[in-house]
């Protein structure tokens, strides 16, 4: 193997696939990046078996080949190198790669490409879906951090991915809240299908995606063991979860009692504060809607906290309420995390009884409902 090619560009390709290098693994080679070089490109890629992630750019190839070397000594090197060209060549019958720019020269031992794991790729198959980078990746922020922290049911440490036609909807839920969004596709689904991402590797996915690029392209491979995704010069590769989805549309209330409506900003803000005393009272945090006296005076919502340790605080936030007065609790981070993944100017939260789970809607975005499971008020 021998090539040329600008050093921003391997620096930036080395820093893109680095999330998915291994960095404790009995396989050394995990801790590597592979490096292929055809006729006119030259891609890296990384795994550590859970994802992968390749990135190919352009460059002068001499000599195509394949060799795998350590990431966390190139990338370093490659990182100290002046911004000129860089050369990178490889011996028939030596694992060596040598490493040279400007006056700078590096030799780095290497492992046979041959001892990579062996990755699908799309290349040209025509993918499931293509889906706006942009929408997919404030789609995944706003169901990622309601998944499952834990692996005791593997399931809920997942994401659901449903494809109906032009919709794909991503559903998390750990067992006491639900997040769901759903995303228009320009074009529909190639088939219908539900699967379940790591809720890790997703979020991987939402890290990496390019700024620059318009759209995504998603394949399953046909085995449904794996998921891929395509943007630009971006491959990423994640291992699915096997199992079945709760039937997340019947755990959404379908009627409330009490609907409040308020500024999002100044009810986060609000939440922030009252969450500063609840972390020494099991993280409640009072929800208490009150009804007005006229249309002058629509309503009321206040949210307060207190401990012993620590003291009190609450805030009076002017509401619209549809219903009869009522109180609620809620974990002070279940609250701030869903206020903090929506732009909506206002929220809605409805509600039927103290004990019974309450859902929060941005006004206006029909896309995206959340449901938390209420806290016991007598805690507070």
């Amino acid at each position: 193997m021998q090539l040329r090619c600008p050093q921003s560009e391997l620096e930036r390709a080395l820093h893109q696939v680095s999330r998915a290098v291994a960095r404790r693994s009995t396989l050394p080679v995990l801790s590597n990046v592979l490096l292929a070089a055809d006729e006119a490109n030259l891609r890296i890629t990384a795994t550590n078996l859970e994802i992968a992630l390749s990135v190919s750019f352009p460059a002068e190839v001499a000599d195509p080949g394949q060799l795998s070397v350590r990431a966390d000594v190139f990338t370093e090197f490659i990182g100290s190198l002046p911004k000129q060209d860089v050369i990178l060549s490889g011996t028939t019958g030596s694992n060596d790669l040598r490493v040279t720019c400007g006056t700078s020269k590096a030799r780095i031992p290497g492992i046979p490409a041959e001892d990579f794991p062996s990755l699908p790729r799309i290349g040209d198959q025509p993918p499931t879906a293509t889906v706006p980078v942009e929408g997919l990746r404030e789609a995944i922020s706003q169901v990622v951090f309601a998944a499952a922290t834990d692996d005791s049911r593997p399931v809920l440490a997942g994401v659901l991915l449903e494809f109906r036609g032009t919709e794909l909807t991503l559903a998390a839920a750990d067992g006491f809240r639900l997040s769901v969004r759903s995303l228009a596709l320009q074009q529909p689904a190639a088939t219908d299908l539900a699967l379940i991402v790591p809720a890790r590797a997703l979020g991987e996915l939402a890290r990496v995606l390019g700024d620059g690029e318009e759209t995504v392209q998603l394949l399953v491979t046909p085995n449904r063991s794996q998921l891929l995704a395509r943007s630009g010069r971006l491959e990423f590769l994640s291992r699915l979860i096997d199992g079945t989805f709760p039937e997340f549309r019947q755990i959404i209330p379908k009627q409330w009692r009490t609907r409040v409506t308020v500024d999002r900003e100044s009810f986060l803000a609000a939440a922030r504060r009252a969450k500063i005393f609840a972390q020494s009272n099991n993280e409640v945090v009072k929800l208490h809607i009150a009804p007005g006296d006229s249309e002058l005076d629509p309503g009321s919502l206040t949210v307060s906290a207190q401990a012993a340790d620590a003291g009190d605080t609450e805030d009076i936030l002017p509401a619209r309420v549809d219903g009869p007065e009522a109180t609620i609790a809620f974990n002070g981070r279940y609250l701030t995390d869903v206020l903090s993944v929506t732009k909506a100017t206002e929220i809605a939260l409805e509600m039927t009884t103290p004990n019974a789970a309450g859902v929060f809607r941005p006004v206006g975005d029909e896309s995206f409902v959340h449901v938390v499971m209420p806290m016991v008020i007598g805690a507070a």
